[in-house]
């Protein structure tokens, strides 16, 4: 198996400049950057203690970013890398002002770039975020012998008999771990029929809020007597079913605006091409206009800004959920008290939701229908504060689980 996962990476290195170039040209890759995925490394390595975080993209990111600011405190700590694989990811990472903390894009898991990005960054130690298990970075860290763990872990049952199928494979990576926290109590087992011995539950690092969530900036003099319907990391096909709901709550509601953020920003030309067609009159973040009079449509076409909209908005869909992409994470707009609608495809967070329909702060809805239903009882209806409180209770209760488990390890 070991033989067949290096000669699929050779294939991939050799395809790489028609590959990269591809990415560019779909906005997917920055120009400028790209060479760090081969260990072209360009930022400055600081002396001393250096510990490294790897994750996928954005919710990763944005999940471990309490646990950063943390570290920052720390004396003994001199420098903390984060790598991510995604071009989104990195114009986040740009937006928080971290003092001792860099970015990097995550190296190409081949032997010879592996080997040249820890022979540069020399890390301490290494904590890998959710799934990001890559076999040849992980073995080549356990033979120099810097300890490793894999924190937030998540592993779906679409994973887990993949897993299962590559048992012994699966197994000799996972035992290299020197720890592994699962999020969920699923995952938890998961891990455990796999023969993985060294797991602890501490909790899902998404319920942690952000202390920059406090400096957001709020837009409500550009949004001013309005009724707003955010639409928050949608996919295909699901801003035409809000564009659709605007045109017939308009009817009912005239100072009515609908907040799209797509999930992937390089789709705005796509969305504004299906909005001209519907005659909808919308107006984009980038065009920096102020005067929204006239406007039905508002696009998100920045990474970073979704924050500071559910901060004005008063009604919430969390996109990837009418559509069989297993949803997005909700928790950072209820955390700004909004009412939060989603439909039934939420595998992906399927813990979080389940906490969430316990205590009554989501509602479901099975389709376009049912949405235009439930979303206009939405309007008047406010979240119970004290229910808010007890989220950022529980957030902060795992964060304080998560630190002292990694200063164990790391300090």
């Amino acid at each position: 198996m070991r033989i067949i996962y290096n000669f699929l990476v050779h294939i991939i290195i050799i395809l790489s400049p028609i590959i990269v170039f591809y990415r560019i040209l779909k906005g997917k890759e920055n120009p400028k950057r790209f060479f760090e995925k081969f260990s072209i490394n360009k930022k400055k390595r600081s002396k001393g203690k250096l510990v490294w975080f790897h994750c996928s993209s954005v919710g990763e990111f944005l999940s471990i970013v309490p646990l950063i600011q943390e570290f920052e405190k720390m004396i003994s700590i001199k420098q903390i890398l984060i790598t991510t694989s995604t071009l989104s990811s990195s114009k986040i990472f740009e937006k928080f002002r971290f003092k001792k903390t860099l970015h990097q894009f995550y190296p190409l898991d081949n032997k010879y770039i592996i080997k040249n990005f820890l022979n540069y960054w020399k890390p301490s130690y290494v904590v890998f975020v959710e799934s990001e298990i890559w076999p040849i970075m992980i073995s080549e860290l356990k033979k120099r012998g810097i300890k490793v763990v894999l924190i937030n872990a998540r592993m779906s049952e679409k994973s887990f008999r993949r897993w299962s199928y590559l048992r012994d494979f699966g197994k000799d990576i996972l035992e290299k771990f020197d720890y592994i926290f699962p999020q969920n109590k699923e995952t938890f087992q998961y891990f455990k029929k796999l023969g993985v011995k060294k797991l602890k539950f501490l909790g899902n690092l998404k319920f942690i809020g952000s202390k920059n969530d406090e400096k957001i900036k709020v837009r409500n003099q550009y949004f001013k007597n309005k009724i707003i319907l955010c639409s928050a990391s949608t996919h295909y096909n699901e801003e035409e079913i809000f564009a659709n709901l605007h045109i017939k709550y308009k009817k009912k509601i005239s100072n009515l605006i609908t907040i799209i953020i797509p999930r992937h920003i390089e789709r705005t030309n796509e969305i504004t091409r299906m909005l001209d067609k519907k005659k909808l009159k919308f107006m984009k973040y980038s065009e920096n206009k102020r005067d929204l009079k006239d406007c039905d449509i508002y696009i998100v076409d920045s990474y970073g800004e979704s924050k500071s909209f559910y901060k004005i908005s008063n009604v919430v869909f969390l996109g990837g959920s009418l559509v069989s992409k297993g949803g997005q994470n909700p928790l950072e707009a209820l955390r700004f008290g909004c009412n939060i609608i989603h439909g039934n495809y939420t595998y992906n967070f399927k813990d979080v939701y389940k906490m969430l329909e316990k205590e009554k702060l989501s509602l479901k809805v099975s389709g376009s229908k049912d949405l235009e239903r439930k979303v206009f009882t939405l309007f008047k209806k406010r979240n119970n504060s004290n229910k808010i409180k007890k989220l950022n209770k529980i957030g902060n209760l795992i964060l304080k689980k998560n630190l002292s488990e990694l200063k164990k390890i790391i300090l």
